[in-house]
């Protein structure tokens, strides 16, 4: 069988590993082929609402599928906004597979008020959570996430659920009405 060869918009390992781990047990038996690039988002380099970070990612999706060449092109984009609940933190998520594209969201991490302040000033989230936690470079690493929740989730964690969930029109395409309902 031939490998699942998978475009990343990025070269950070977590979101190439959480693309992987999102991957590979839906597709048991294959070997994956996740290959990262640059693919710039043509966004501010901390989205600060919903919009501007969804469309981070499908500015990233749309560079990886121009180059071509993938079974699946995949972009992820951290961003933060406010809700009424206040601020907080989560990932979009952006897929395409034969001409289509799904697009989900992570969990929601409510930020501190701090945090958020800092981020209005023109701060970047890991850069923020690094000073406070005295980490280096903790976006390549657990992230925000993984610091404020002792580890238990990370930024791989939150990408990989929010990579699942936007794999569902690919794995019931008849549902999601990508074909004809019976074909396969």
């Amino acid at each position: 069988m031939q490998a699942l060869r998978v475009l990343v918009g990025s070269r950070n390992p977590v979101k190439i590993g959480a693309v992987r781990s999102a991957l590979a047990p839906l597709f048991p038996g294959r070997e994956l082929e996740c290959e990262g690039m640059d693919a710039p988002s043509g966004v501010p380099d901390q989205p600060m609402t919903m919009a501007e970070t969804r469309e981070g990612a499908v500015n990233r999706l749309d560079v990886c599928m121009s180059r071509g060449g993938a079974d699946y092109y995949v972009a992820l984009e951290g961003g933060v906004d406010v809700t009424v609940d206040g601020p907080g933190t989560f990932g979009i998520v952006a897929i395409a597979h034969d001409g289509e594209v799904s697009v989900g969201c992570s969990a929601w991490l409510p930020l501190p008020p701090a945090v958020y302040e800092a981020l209005l000033e023109g701060e970047e989230l890991g850069h923020v959570m690094d000073r406070l936690f005295g980490t280096v470079n903790v976006k390549q690493q657990g992230g925000a996430i993984g610091l404020v929740t002792h580890g238990v989730e990370t930024r791989e964690s939150a990408y990989r659920q929010a990579m699942v969930l936007a794999m569902a029109p690919f794995l019931h395409p008849q549902l999601y009405g990508l074909e004809p309902a019976g074909a396969v």
